[in-house]
């Protein structure tokens, strides 16, 4: 996963999380406070009936034109001890006025007059569908969420694309580089400390990388030039040992085996100096040749060599393969190619070399 991608989830999920949050918090303070401003006008409401009541007042009517309502009716002591002295509902009350049922705040409490009776008073006053609330709540907390995410991604994607440019530079930069080979300077200029510093750590990096690249290839040189004369040694003296008439069958079989293990190295030690004479560009010099004409030529002088495998040669083409580069080099590839056949063939085998 890309890290921009990781980062738009995560953004995401934060502010689904954060702004359903804030929707339970922002409906639950709406409702709080209606509520608060709806009961502070019914106790007025209720303040104002029980005076009346318990002056002998005549009360006010129980529909004043403005929907509120109130109900008051004697209740038995036993319900005036059981229930609070005060509480607050969310009710349907009927609003003989209009003939239909709406949401109400009510108001109950009871109260004690003189004479020792209890009264259950019941004040209402209209008030808005909380479903209705909710849902249109919902709508916007929704709308708010896609703005607000379209916006935060925009800004995020922007910002992200303009600030992990560097990031991007000196990744294509690494990706590029390599070890030995002339590469291009990294040129990444950013005022963020971060990537600044991660684009002096890859420098500094890429220098010890060539430094030790310089001194593995002068140590297999020099080693592997070093090893040139005791092998050529060795091999003289094992030659001179084989030619001794006193050894015994089993003694030359011996020697034999170590003269082959010794050509082996050598031919492996031929190997790395021709690596280090590449990589120390000893071979830069180049000229057209005709490669098929060199395959030709090797091809026959191998064949009498490898006579005893029976291996047929055949040799089909007549168009010129033309090629640039250095006749060390090609000589070294058609001989290698040419010998490997033999080699790894069976008997009475086949090599077939075609060109157009």
């Amino acid at each position: 996963m890309k890290l921009k991608h990781l980062i738009l989830g995560r953004v995401s999920v934060a502010m689904t999380v954060i702004l359903t949050l804030w929707a339970v918090c922002f409906y639950m303070a709406i409702m709080d406070e209606i509520n608060d401003e709806a009961d502070d006008a019914l106790e007025s409401y209720s303040e104002v009936i029980m005076l009346r009541w318990l002056a002998g007042e005549e009360l006010p009517d129980r529909s004043n034109g403005s929907n509120n309502q109130y109900y008051l009716q004697q209740v038995p002591p036993e319900y005036a001890q059981r229930v609070p002295a005060i509480r607050y509902e969310d009710k349907e009350v009927y609003i003989a006025e209009i003939q239909e049922t709406e949401p109400a705040r009510v108001l109950i409490t009871t109260f004690r007059k003189d004479d020792g009776t209890y009264w259950r008073l019941e004040v209402s006053t209209p008030t808005f569908e909380k479903d209705d609330l909710r849902r249109a709540i919902t709508g916007w907390l929704v709308f708010l969420y896609l703005l607000l995410l379209v916006m935060i991604i925009a800004i995020t994607v922007l910002s992200y694309q303009r600030n992990m440019k560097p990031l991007y530079v000196l990744l294509n930069w690494l990706d590029s580089y390599q070890v030995g080979k002339k590469n291009q300077p990294l040129v990444n200029p950013t005022s963020v400390s971060e990537f600044a510093t991660l684009n002096h750590a890859a420098i500094r990096f890429s220098e010890r990388s060539e430094h030790l690249f310089e001194q593995q290839k002068f140590f297999i040189g020099n080693a592997s030039h070093e090893m040139q004369t005791p092998l050529a040694v060795c091999q003289n003296r094992l030659e001179m040992l084989m030619e001794d008439e006193t050894l015994t069958e089993s003694q030359l079989g011996e020697l034999i085996k170590i003269y082959r293990t010794l050509e082996g190295l050598t031919r492996l030690n031929k190997s790395l100096l021709l690596l280090c004479k590449i990589d120390n560009g000893q071979f830069l010099d180049e000229q057209p040749l005709v490669l098929n004409q060199l395959f030709v030529r090797y091809a026959e002088e191998l064949q009498d060599i490898y006579k005893h495998k029976s291996v047929k040669l055949s040799i089909e083409g007549d168009a010129d393969f033309e090629v640039v580069m250095n006749s060390s080099l090609a000589t070294i590839l058609a001989t290698n190619l040419i010998k490997n056949a033999y080699v790894h063939n069976k008997e009475n085998g086949s090599i077939r070399i075609f060109h157009t």
